[in-house]
């Protein structure tokens, strides 16, 4: 029902493609992520929540339609809807039909709940096509509201001693997730001009997030014990070096191993996660009750090979350009406010 080609996930029956990675004239896009949506599409197909993600991207201009959660889309026999993905703001499953089969693409996932994003849904399919950033049996994350609670006793502790903290997390779904869990009495956080500018495109979309955009003529007293949202651009950068005395912390799945910390030289790590861990990924497949399994970025030969020994699928590997990009660097996080 779907072909894979160079451009990306071919629908044939709607003529569309699913987050291509090359131009096409329809494009239907899971989320706002840059390994996802990319730019100079002719046509693109997303959730509500996604379009000014999109606007603020790739442009003001694009051509572009949206699709509620569980809303149908027919075309030429086909049906096209969204489902709740919990990857982040807006993040949809497509649910694809024709004919009486149906496939299901994640894009990106998790099954935790974040206490932002809309959460995961099955959904039934025969065929699934998945993910598999942390796709070993090493990645296990605790409940994000746990670690939530880690983050503010950390970001308490280091006022108490004098250092400001400072989160590091993605600009579009991290950040959000810390701003809306923060604790109020650590005061108001100031952010990276990155986050500032990816809020205030969801404010356009009726959403609305704690923070202060950090400038570069911020007073030095304003700085002195605060919390600061930023993106992992700002590591050995003179706008971090501006907040000393200060303490980092990665916010990332990453984090779920010593070495990935240790190789930032941050002074903490806490593993909170925009993406499935293993038990998360086994428990969404098997929900579906899909028995082709196609596996896509991340660990995908050994977690193919799992399914196939441990659950008898019909898994394999599916080679695509997504990225494991979690905590990525891209032009958008060098941006500052108008």
């Amino acid at each position: 029902m779907l072909q894979f080609r160079e451009e990306g996930i071919y629908f044939p029956a709607a003529d569309c493609y699913i987050d291509p990675w090359k131009p096409v004239p329809r494009a239907v896009i899971t989320h706002g992520h840059s390994d996802h949506a990319r730019p100079e599409m002719g046509h693109y197909l997303c959730h509500t929540l996604t379009k000014e993600i999109l606007r603020h991207r790739l442009g003001p201009d694009i051509s572009i339609q949206t699709l509620d959660y569980n809303e149908p889309l027919h075309i030429n026999g086909a049906t096209i809807s969204f489902h709740p993905a919990g990857h982040i703001i807006g993040s949809a499953q497509v649910r694809l039909e024709y004919k009486g089969e149906v496939w299901v693409i994640t894009g990106d996932y998790k099954l935790l709940s974040d206490g932002v994003s809309t959460p995961y849904e099955p959904v039934a399919c025969h065929s699934f096509i998945t993910e598999s950033t942390f796709g070993l049996p090493v990645y296990q994350f605790k409940p994000c509201a746990s670690i939530y609670e880690d983050i503010n006793h950390w970001c308490a502790q280091n006022a108490k001693e004098g250092y400001s903290s400072v989160l590091i997390g993605y600009a579009l779904g991290k950040a959000q997730n810390l701003l809306a869990n923060l604790d109020p009495d650590l005061g108001i956080p100031l952010v990276h001009g990155a986050v500032f500018n990816m809020n205030e495109a969801l404010a356009r979309a009726g959403l609305s997030f704690p923070g202060e955009w950090l400038p570069p003529e911020t007073p030095a007293d304003r700085l002195k014990n605060v919390v600061v949202v930023a993106p992992q651009s700002v590591l050995g950068s003179s706008w971090l070096r501006r907040l000393q005395p200060c303490r980092l912390a990665i916010c990332s799945g990453w984090m779920a191993l010593r070495g990935p910390r240790r190789r930032l030289s941050v002074d903490k790590g806490f593993a909170l996660s925009d993406h499935c861990d293993f038990e998360q990924l086994n428990t969404a497949i098997k929900a579906t009750g899909a028995q082709n399994i196609y596996v896509t970025h991340g660990y995908q030969s050994v977690y193919s090979r799992w399914l196939r020994e441990q659950y008898g699928l019909n898994a394999v590997e599916l080679t695509t350009h997504f990225e494991n990009n979690e905590e990525a660097i891209t032009g958008e996080d060098q941006k500052t406010p108008e």
